[in-house]
């Protein structure tokens, strides 16, 4: 097997162990007070473990392989970068209302700085950011389709459902958030 290869599933595997070290620590200090999940957190999660197995799987043949495999794998790894720094940034300005279900917390209210200034889920956007890097630097289209294709299916529900139900919670407040930013992209979507 390439040594790309074992790179990228390396990197993969912490970046889920530093989520699965996440959940763990936020479940043990968040304060639920309503959830409204509708089982959008095993939409997101369920399609990373089997569809990363085949994207890498694939990956590690030539059927479908990109022929520029150094420059995609370098761009890939920086695009992994980015989208982790985004992610992380999502979680510390979110802080004590950061949970991994849909739901809302103690003293809940609508968070506005950092990139949230700008759009409503920039912990989303960092992961879609962050697979895009992982299925690029795979080097094989292929793999991106596998890859990207349920996990931003997987996104856009997750984002739908996290809407209605922080519109019931927050109500007017948060409908006023909703006319200002956008959902991932500034100024797009």
């Amino acid at each position: 097997m390439d040594l790309k290869i074992i790179i990228i599933i390396a990197v993969s595997y912490l970046y889920g162990f530093f989520e699965v070290f996440m959940n763990l620590r936020q479940r043990s200090k968040s304060k639920i007070t309503t959830s409204g999940d509708k089982h959008s957190f095993m939409v997101v999660v369920w399609p990373h473990h089997p569809w990363l197995r085949l994207s890498f799987s694939i990956g590690a043949t030539r059927t479908g392989r990109i022929h520029d495999w150094n420059t995609l794998f370098a761009v890939g790894m920086s695009l992994f970068v980015i989208g982790f720094i985004i992610r992380i940034h999502s979680l510390l300005t979110l802080k004590q209302y950061f949970t991994y279900s849909v739901a809302k917390v103690e003293g809940h209210k609508t968070v506005e700085t950092g990139l949230y200034r700008f759009i409503r889920h920039p912990g989303y956007l960092g992961q879609l950011i962050l697979f895009i890097g992982i299925s690029t630097s795979i080097s094989n289209w292929l793999s991106i389709l596998v890859m990207m294709l349920p996990v931003t299916l997987g996104y856009l529900y997750r984002i739908k459902v996290e809407e209605r139900f922080m519109l019931e919670q927050l109500g007017e407040d948060y409908s006023n958030y909703r006319e200002r930013t956008k959902r991932l992209i500034p100024m797009i979507y």
